[in-house]
């Protein structure tokens, strides 16, 4: 017996596996507006590129360790030396564009916290600090990118961000409750939409 119940209506991705299902009942879709759990996210997405999220969740703890507990100040440090031990540590994706993206945008992310105060206060900006409640009946209904999520690519770029496409962004939105894409018959949509 898990801690999450099977019998409870979810998303179809969620599946079964345990890591899935607490991933998609404690975090997946909560409004985050805690800087260092923005970037954390924001790593781990561009880690994700091209790859299952499940491979990903079942490496975060590494990535935890790898990265310095997602602080973006140690990060943005990080010099040769740094990307090579990450490129030997097999508890992470080993792929060096996505670790030397992972520097470029600690540094691209500070640069935004001296902007705006804090990454919180940019990336929300669109939303006003309130999610996009939507009502998908089905996973497939849901989109792969936005208007929103083009727009966030395109000005990220800008600033310096890699591995930040328009589908990698609307990740990241999904993941941070930006928008509440649980479908309608999923149990977390309605205790999200109240948020």
């Amino acid at each position: 017996m898990t801690d999450f119940p099977e019998e409870k209506p979810r998303c179809s991705w969620a599946g079964s596996d345990p890591l899935y299902l607490r991933y998609h009942d404690t975090e997946w879709g909560v409004p985050c507006h805690a800087d260092r759990k923005l970037f954390e996210f924001l790593l781990l997405e561009g880690a994700q590129a091209g790859l299952s999220w499940i491979t990903i969740l079942k490496k975060r703890e590494n990535y935890r360790i790898a990265f310095h507990g997602f602080d973006p100040k140690a990060v943005a440090r990080y010099g040769d030396g740094d990307i090579d031990r990450l490129l030997s540590d097999r508890g992470i994706v080993r792929n060096r564009r996505k670790i030397q993206a992972a520097v470029q945008n600690a540094n691209a992310f500070l640069a935004v916290q001296e902007e705006f105060g804090s990454f919180d206060a940019y990336i929300w900006r669109p939303l006003k600090g309130r999610p996009r409640i939507n009502r998908w009946r089905t996973a497939e209904g849901i989109p792969a990118k936005t208007s929103e999520s083009i727009a966030m690519s395109k000005d990220l770029m800008q600033r310096g961000f890699t591995f930040v496409g328009p589908t990698i962004c609307y990740a990241f939105m999904q993941a941070v409750g930006m928008v509440n894409d649980h479908t309608v018959d999923c149990y977390r949509h309605a205790e999200l939409s109240g948020v």
